[in-house]
């Protein structure tokens, strides 16, 4: 006859403590898809953004806690036991969970701007926390010298910037739009610097480089791409480089008048509104890098005229994107105009200088 009682379960073996922060790390993770590409939770509660600031600060202050605690309990030896490690990893794990609950309940009609602000921050902890993890996991001994209180201070820092986020899609607004005006800025700054300095490379290539000339390719040439390794500018291309910085000057000045129109008359309200002017002048700044880039030695003047041709047609359509929207309460006005014939006679006199490369 069987005892009446079952000997107790055998209590499962825990993994040594730098396996299971190895663990963590992987699970940590497996988690930042979910934040890439996850949608807001639907609720029929209103949502209350006073309530979901506080929760996010709220869960921002947990898990930089957490990344304190593994920091000072994992930097050193003696190691923890296999069983507080396991308590530590589920307290981490929790806590980058809860954080990632709490930015899923930001709805979409709050604006896709301020969400991708969020969505970006929360990605920044959730990959910084998973890095200090995977550092932590190296003996103590083995890791590199302040390796672990970069990779804290790497978290702790992405945590502290939660309660300076925007608090609405007007405010995320005027955010990119100024990243955007100093993005252009610095490129004018660049350009205006290799035009100044006459040696674009500043002596970085090697007199070497010049040997390769004769190594060209017909296609190259049939592409419109020079064969040889000039290091400077001809006058030709000096020339071309002058209406391609009058265009950056008029990307600058476009996005400036676009930052002010929103700042003085933009609506939190019209989320989707101001998502449109925040798209659009998102591609402004590729479309200058490009063209900044494209300008260096040896300079392929059809890729100039394409990348400018690319740049012009983006601000027109960010003009006028900003024409028609609520920013812009006077729609006759002669701003927009004007600054549209300026880009197109600079996209002319690029096409008249670059039109023998068509003739090719």
């Amino acid at each position: 006859m069987a005892s009446a009682t079952a000997p107790a379960a055998a209590a499962p073996t825990l993994a040594p403590p730098l396996q299971q922060l190895r663990h963590l790390a992987e699970e940590l993770r497996l988690l930042l898809p979910r934040v890439r590409v996850g949608e807001a939770q639907g609720t029929t509660e209103e949502f209350n953004g006073e309530m979901f600031w506080r929760r996010l600060n709220e869960a921002a202050v947990t898990v930089s806690r957490e990344a304190t605690t593994l920091t000072t309990v994992f930097s050193q030896l003696p190691l923890p036991s296999p069983q507080e490690t396991q308590k530590f990893c589920e307290q981490v794990h929790a806590a980058i969970k809860a954080f990632i609950a709490v930015y899923c309940l930001l709805p979409k009609d709050q604006g896709i701007t301020l969400r991708k602000l969020v969505r970006g921050a929360t990605l920044d902890i959730v990959d910084g926390m998973a890095q200090l993890v995977e550092v932590l996991s190296i003996t103590p001994t083995q890791s590199p010298e302040n390796n672990d209180l970069i990779s804290y201070i790497s978290v702790w820092v992405a945590c502290q910037q939660m309660p300076r986020m925007p608090r609405d899609n007007k405010a995320a607004a005027l955010l990119m739009l100024t990243k955007n005006v100093d993005f252009v800025k610095d490129a004018h700054e660049e350009m205006q610097r290799a035009m100044e300095e006459c040696d674009p490379y500043s002596g970085l290539l090697n007199d070497t480089d010049e040997n390769n000339s004769d190594n060209h390719n017909d296609e190259d040439d049939v592409l419109g791409f020079p064969s040889n390794r000039d290091l400077y500018w001809s006058e030709d291309d000096e020339e071309l480089i002058i209406r391609c910085l009058a265009l950056v000057i008029a990307s600058k000045a476009c996005l400036k008048k676009i930052r002010i129109l929103v700042a003085e008359n933009g609506k939190k309200d019209q989320v989707a509104q101001l998502d449109d002017i925040v798209d659009i002048s998102d591609e402004i700044s590729p479309s200058v890098n490009d063209l900044a880039l494209s300008i260096y030695p040896p300079m392929c003047h059809l890729t100039v005229r394409i990348n400018s041709a690319k740049l012009v047609s983006v601000l027109k359509k960010a003009l006028e994107i900003t024409k028609a929207s609520h920013v812009n309460p006077q729609p006759g006005d002669s701003w927009i105009p004007l600054l549209i014939n300026a880009i197109d006679h600079f996209m002319n006199r690029i096409k008249e200088l670059t039109r023998s490369e068509l003739e090719l």
